[in-house]
């Protein structure tokens, strides 16, 4: 019975609660410890040794003798430390050994390319984008799996909306490439000519880009592009100065073990579920999360960011001058709204007004720009979901326009075993859950849709009570906390069999400080690497144990 598990429950909740807090920085911002990123360590190490060979040598020949030992007994390397291996990082880790450090690395080298002849080459990188880059790295090696390099249009930075629809959030790394091809690829006197026309609007772009973010380097506080800006840039012997604060960047976020992560700061990204999280636990009222409030406040975007059309007024996943993005902003949006007097809120009505603003004509979110033609920028399934129920929790009925609009696309977007894809989160169980969560919020709960989403959820529930992936023989947290708080939320008991045994799952899978263990489940690059975030684990934990209590407690 659920009355046996409320205790237990309860004692959970407080625990994880308790331990999530103490993540907490005295700036209201959480952390967390994530792994090394095996394609940030590489693309550091290859922009450091072209850009700063003097100054950096050390840290590069650390950063290779990093690379050397996470090399998998297959020869291949995931996204990050503990990753099985996969294609992209297995070509970009071994160029890059090759170029910095090719006696050192003679053996990992040979390793890695064996690995990559196993994977089918570079052919098995299906996205266009990351195939060309894995290729210009192994170019740049010079090593025959390159194959044929195709031209980067640099010509498109003349047409910004053209370029924003296109290229989006991509569009530093490929701006720095194109670049570098105006160098080392030949050609014609009418393209030559048509690219002298094209090079400065292309070095505005990252003039703004750097101006957007304080002249810090960091584009977009991530190694890897940031490395390739600074690499594209370097060879084509541009623009000096932001070579030079890019390795400024670079040098400062160097982990002690010699390794670069992923994305270096996620204050806001950690802070955004970590306050959900606690927040449904109960804990709007405690003043130390009164901080993290306060922190939202400071980093509320003052300036719109003009590279990608986006206005001020979101949130961007690590500061206040970060690129804001609709997936942390709606996420922000949905605590503020769990504080106390957050209807006297300036900063929530002014995100409130933001994510309306940022909405698809076709009634979808996507990550950065509206209406964009990036598979990988959007529209996105889960970035909608959020987009739903933060708006409903600010205030918005289930008929209000821009709530019906995203659930009528949603209602189009299923796939025909059931399921929704989640661009920035590992299909397909994350996907369907929010989606199921959120049609429940738009009163869409008893649709035809919302009712095969639940079946697929229950059919794919593990033997243990967990759920996984969708075809993943283990389950993780974050997918088990989806689940079982949409099921709660599209009209399960408490008292349910497939409840009870997810929430045991989650209880049993506790760790004795109150933690939760990560799994990797956010991408990093889609169907290629992803990473785990424990602060995104523990708040999806409280809130789905969070809801079991609220329905047990109200004999739901």
């Amino acid at each position: 019975m659920p009355s046996l598990l409320i205790d237990r429950v309860s004692r959970a909740i407080e625990a994880g609660a308790e331990e999530l807090l103490r993540h907490q920085r005295p700036d209201g911002a959480f952390v967390d410890d994530p792994p090394g990123s095996i394609l940030g360590t590489a693309g550091a190490i290859t922009a450091l040794h072209r850009a700063d060979p003097a100054g950096s040598s050390t840290l590069v020949g650390q950063g290779a003798a990093w690379l050397r030992a996470h090399q998998r007994a297959d020869g291949g390397w995931g996204g990050v430390v503990g990753a099985d291996s996969e294609p992209v990082a297995t070509a970009v880790a071994t160029a890059a050994l090759r170029i910095t450090s090719a006696t050192d690395s003679a053996e990992a080298v040979r390793a890695g390319r064996r690995a990559l002849a196993a994977f089918g080459g570079v052919a098995a990188v299906t996205d266009l984008a990351v195939n060309h880059l894995c290729r210009q790295f192994l170019s740049l090696a010079g090593l025959p799996e390159a194959g044929r390099l195709r031209r980067l249009p640099l010509e498109i930075v003349r047409f910004d909306d053209l370029r924003r629809r296109r290229i989006s959030f991509r569009t530093a790394p490929f701006v720095a490439l194109a670049l570098m091809q105006t160098r080392t690829l030949p050609a014609g006197p009418l393209r030559r000519a048509s690219l002298r026309r094209a090079q400065p609007a292309a070095l505005r772009l990252l003039e703004a880009i750097d101006e957007h973010e304080g002249h810090t380097g960091d584009f977009s506080e991530d190694p890897w592009p940031a490395a390739l800006v600074c690499l594209g840039l370097s060879h084509a012997d541009l623009a000096p100065h932001l070579v030079s604060s890019i390795v400024g960047f670079l040098r400062r976020s160097v982990r002690p073990d010699g390794s670069w992560d992923a994305v270096t700061n996620l204050d806001l990204t950690r802070s955004a579920f970590a306050a959900t999280g606690l927040i449904a636990a109960g804990y709007g009222n405690d003043p130390r999360l009164a901080r993290t409030r306060e922190l939202f406040h400071r980093c509320q975007q003052q300036q719109p960011f003009t590279v990608l059309g986006v206005p001020a007024g979101g949130w961007s996943y690590c500061c206040a001058r970060g690129w804001p993005v609709t997936l942390e902003s709606a996420e922000i949006v949905a605590a503020l709204t769990g504080f106390p007097d957050h209807g006297n809120d300036p900063a929530l009505r002014r995100g409130v007004e933001w994510l309306l603003d940022r909405q698809d004509q076709r009634g979808s979110w996507s990550l950065w720009v509206r209406d964009t033609k990036l598979a990988n920028d959007g529209p996105c399934p889960g970035i909608t979901s959020q987009g739903i129920v933060a708006l409903r929790d600010a205030g918005h009925g289930p008929d209000s326009a821009p709530v019906a609009a995203a659930a009528r696309w949603l209602l189009t977007r299923q796939r025909p075993d059931g399921t929704f894809e989640n661009l920035w989160y590992r299909d397909f169980t994350s996907g369907t859950a929010m989606v199921l969560d959120a049609l429940a919020h738009a009163g869409h709960g008893a649709h035809p849709v919302s009712v095969r989403a639940r079946d697929w959820l229950l059919r794919t529930q593990l033997d243990d009570g967990s759920w996984g992936s969708g075809n993943s023989p283990a389950g993780s947290v974050e997918e088990t906390a989806w689940t079982v708080h949409a099921l709660l939320a599209s009209g399960s008991t408490a008292a349910d069999e497939p409840i009870q045994r997810g929430v045991g799952w989650l209880l049993d899978t506790q760790q004795p400080d109150g933690a939760w263990p990560a799994a990797r489940v956010c991408a990093y690059i889609r169907q290629h690497m992803h990473y785990p975030n424990g602060a995104i684990t523990r708040g999806l934990a409280l809130r789905a144990l969070s809801a079991y209590r609220i329905r047990v407690r109200g004999n739901v």
